[in-house]
């Protein structure tokens, strides 16, 4: 052999196979510049680039994501509804989940618009890297209460805001009852609801289309 050692009968040659660094798109962009390449190979290698810095860059916000959501503390329940259940308004989601977003690089926005009767608001999530998703949700306005019709607008985008927010962060919104104010729902308990039967039988109303009682049953 090469380094003076015998090779023993049936003993084979073994050698550390060679490592190969798979070049990136950047390093192949640059050695078609140095070679002269044409117009249209250095394209497509520009265009396998910006795919390959879109594909990091909705890695990293993936990753952030699952990072912060891991972090974030349950929010606090700071305001009462219209039902008398304790909910958490904007700013105590706010309080909470800003930091943390801040600390893996996210942020977010709002976007609104009104088109008739629907108020659309679409929470916009971004990552430092440059990746971004958004989400929609629309409602009517809330009437509900003695508002007036440019409260019942806020009321909606503030109740659009919390809930966009929540889905785009997979977070659980479901102790959430402040959806019954923007919907217009009102809860009713027993005694209430007694009282409406007993209305409806004295009238002979017919109550299947078009009423529906909710009750609050401890």
């Amino acid at each position: 052999m090469a380094d003076g050692t015998e090779l023993k009968p049936g003993e084979l040659i073994t050698a550390p196979l060679p490592t190969y660094v798979a070049a990136t798109p950047m390093e192949m962009l640059s050695r078609a510049l140095d070679r002269g390449a044409d117009l249209t190979v250095l394209e497509k290698l520009m265009d396998l680039q910006e795919r390959h810095e879109k594909n990091q860059a909705r890695k990293a916000f993936d990753a952030a994501i699952a990072e912060a959501k891991a972090k974030i503390k349950p929010v606090t329940k700071n305001r009462t509804g219209n039902n008398q259940t304790k909910y958490a308004d904007l700013s105590a989601y706010a309080k909470e989940i800003d930091p943390v977003l801040a600390e893996y690089g996210l942020s977010y926005r709002y976007r609104s618009n009104q088109d008739g009767i629907a108020i659309r608001v679409t929470c916009i999530l971004t990552h430092r890297d440059g990746h971004g998703e958004e989400t929609t949700l629309a409602s009517a306005a809330d009437k509900s209460g003695s508002k007036n019709d440019i409260q019942a607008i806020g009321s909606a985008v503030e109740y659009l805001k919390r809930y966009t927010l929540t889905l785009a962060l997979g977070l659980s919104a479901s102790n959430d009852d402040d959806g019954q104010a923007a919907c217009g729902d009102t809860k009713i308990d027993e005694e209430q609801a007694a009282a409406i039967r007993e209305k409806i039988d004295d009238t002979g109303a017919d109550i299947e289309n078009g009423l529906e009682l909710r009750l609050l049953v401890e």
